[in-house]
């Protein structure tokens, strides 16, 4: 066994480790859900802040 022998086995095992992440992200049909709300996390703290604060929208860009 020599170095292009590793070689050829690393690019296989690289090859089936990125579509096992590509089959994970794109193929599982429960995963659509978690990604849409990992996508809104950014929008929830200001959200969350203008509800504690009983604030709209508009009040609170009059109050800033």
């Amino acid at each position: 066994m020599d170095i292009n022998d590793l070689r050829s086995i690393m690019t296989v095992v690289s090859l089936l480790t990125f579509l096992g992440i590509v089959w994970w992200a794109f193929g599982m049909k429960g995963n659509k859900k978690r990604f849409d709300e990992a996508a809104n996390l950014p929008f929830a703290d200001d959200e969350a802040e203008r509800a504690e604060l009983g604030l709209s929208r508009n009040e609170q860009r009059k109050a800033s």
